[in-house]
């Protein structure tokens, strides 16, 4: 079998199933698993395709929201880099609200080492991380479950937060744009964010590269309300230039 007919297989299949993994399609065809990660990879390069750990999804629409058991396993690397920088902003004591995101799940395990956090958020998967952590404050939101997505959100959720007042909000989104600021797939997430900013006195967000350029269906904020954005990898000079203009400081 020629290589792009597999490709065109490998597809098909992720097309009808949304996601792949690798070693049932080296089985499947028999060829190495490397083969068929340099088949996802040009899928990726082709835009049909984001690889995770042991496979890929499907690229979808923007206002499409991912499972958070999907989102966790995507971009790893680079949510790894960029939770590192995050908590080089986290001093000792510090109260912080942390979003449902997977990056800034990532984050909650890079702040391990900080004493006498308070943490307020709403994650499920933040709460679990953070259960065995000493010394420190967790506080749930409260609100609605969604399942997949792993957040608690809704009225309930919103109103706690805006009760209080902390030093940092650390969030992500689905796109950045430098227009229209940064947004994300659902509105009820868009709104928890919002909440979220307007109860801290810093606002970071942690946000991939890949992201740059993207935007979605509901807006968060504006890139003149961040005080940082953290990201992975050097944006080109536009993006630099237009964050220095409006205050924001970059780290990558």
């Amino acid at each position: 079998m020629l290589s792009i007919e597999r490709r065109n297989i490998v597809l098909s299949r992720l097309k009808k199933d949304k996601n792949v993994l690798v070693g049932p399609l080296s089985v499947e065809f028999g060829v190495s698993e490397e083969t068929i990660r340099r088949d996802l990879e040009r899928l990726e390069r082709e835009g049909h395709a984001t690889r995770t750990y042991g496979g890929a999804i499907l690229c979808e629409e923007m206002h499409t929201e991912l499972p958070y058991t999907v989102r966790k396993q995507t971009n790893v690397e680079a949510k790894q880099t960029i939770a590192a920088k995050v908590a080089e902003l986290i001093n000792d004591g510090d109260f912080i609200l942390l979003d449902e995101s997977s990056t800034a799940t990532f984050v909650a395990r890079a702040i391990k080492d900080k004493k006498n956090l308070t943490v307020i958020t709403n994650s499920i998967e933040i709460i679990i991380e953070l259960a065995d952590v000493k010394g420190w404050s967790i506080l749930s939101t409260g609100g609605t479950l969604k399942p997949n997505v792993l957040a608690l959100t809704g009225y309930q959720a919103e109103g706690r937060i805006r009760e209080y007042h902390v030093d940092k909000a650390v969030i992500s989104c689905t796109g950045v744009d430098l227009e229209l600021g940064y947004t994300d797939a659902g509105e009820d997430n868009a709104q928890i964010k919002r909440a979220m900013m307007q109860s801290s006195g810093e606002t970071v967000l942690a946000v991939d590269s890949r992201k740059f350029g993207k935007k979605a269906f509901a807006s968060i904020g504006r890139l003149e309300e961040l005080s940082a954005l953290v990201t992975d990898v050097e944006p080109d000079g536009e993006w630099k230039s237009a964050l220095k203009e409006k205050g924001v400081d970059l780290i990558y």
